[in-house]
């Protein structure tokens, strides 16, 4: 049960203690007047990793046992952060599931620059999927060699697309739009190469489905954010996250996340000083702390035990239609 001290207080039922959590430390209370509420509300506002995300007449979350778990509300909160501090996100040029997949694949271990250039090169030398199916391996490796890995993407590319032809007895995959998310996951997920991200992928920007898509940045500022456990997979975090997203914010946390986790919250520097969700994240201390002899302008990483210098803060880029993940590139980009 939650209950949310307000500039009157709040009733808490007779015999029913309630714990406020205040960072590490928590405050015992039974029936908190007027005074308490006001020292609740301060000691949060300053230290609570909610602290940054309370607005209107909700001053502090009062929650029964020890429990600090995030719900949808504060989720949406830090999006809306992330939104106006990155956005606004621009709508997303989307393709049909078919040419989406395609892309997806295109993407798997290279820059969004170089996917867009190869799945241009694609199109431009095949014309349509169905050419694409037919096609030689070799001439749609030599179309796709701009992106990378090319002796391994053209292969797969042709093997699903014929695998959906099969199943199918075209290349529209239109009808996913009209089966529950789940099952539209399940088909996706039967085609060789398809898990869970690129099926997220497909389903959210092509069809505009509630389908959650992590890739390791919104993996790793989801974690450390505190939103997911240390331990948890990348596949069940796809699960996670999924219920605790609100479905009309699917893609837009998407954006913003993997955003903030490219522009600031890197993997081996994370800026930690120009992060809007400083207050917020439980795992500042842990970088802030790793500081050397040279200074608080250096960090050491943890992982490799070598310095990271911090960069002067600076101000977060805005995302552009180019900068979105799955954009297609004009002709003259190419």
């Amino acid at each position: 049960m939650i209950y949310c001290i307000r500039k009157t207080p709040q009733i808490i039922p007779k015999n029913r203690h309630c714990s406020v959590v205040v960072a590490k430390s928590s405050l015992r209370l039974a029936h908190p007047n007027a005074k308490i509420c006001q020292l609740i509300q301060d000691n949060i506002s300053s230290h609570s990793i909610y602290g940054p995300f309370l607005r209107g007449d909700t001053m502090a979350r009062i929650k029964k046992g020890p429990t600090t778990e995030i719900t949808p509300v504060d989720i949406s909160e830090i999006i809306g952060t992330l939104t106006d501090s990155y956005g606004p996100f621009p709508d997303e040029p989307r393709l049909d599931p078919a040419h989406e997949l395609t892309f997806t694949i295109l993407s798997q271990h290279t820059s969004d620059t170089n996917s867009e250039r190869a799945f241009q090169g694609l199109m431009n030398r095949f014309g349509d999927l169905m050419s694409v199916a037919q096609a030689d391996i070799s001439d749609i490796e030599q179309s796709i060699s701009r992106g990378g890995l090319a002796k391994i993407k053209a292969p797969r590319i042709k093997t699903i697309l014929n695998r959906i032809l099969e199943l199918n007895g075209s290349l529209d995959l239109s009808f996913l739009s009209e089966m529950p998310l789940q099952d539209a996951k399940t088909w996706l997920r039967q085609l060789p190469g398809i898990g869970p991200k690129s099926a997220g992928i497909i389903l959210n920007f092509s069809l505009g489905m509630p389908a959650m898509a992590i890739d390791t940045h919104i993996y790793r500022v989801c974690q450390r954010l505190g939103l997911i456990g240390k331990k948890v997979t990348a596949d069940k975090a796809h699960e996670l996250m999924e219920e605790a997203v609100n479905p009309d914010q699917v893609f837009t946390f998407h954006i913003a996340f993997i955003t903030h986790g490219r522009q600031v919250c890197k993997a081996q520097r994370p800026l930690c000083e120009e992060c809007i969700l400083a207050t917020h994240c439980p795992s500042k201390e842990q970088f802030n702390s790793l500081t050397s002899s040279g200074g608080s302008d250096t960090l050491v990483a943890q992982s490799k035990g070598k310095p990271i210098t911090t960069k002067p803060k600076k101000k977060s880029k805005r995302v552009s239609v180019k900068q979105l993940p799955h954009s297609i590139p004009s002709e003259e980009e190419t």
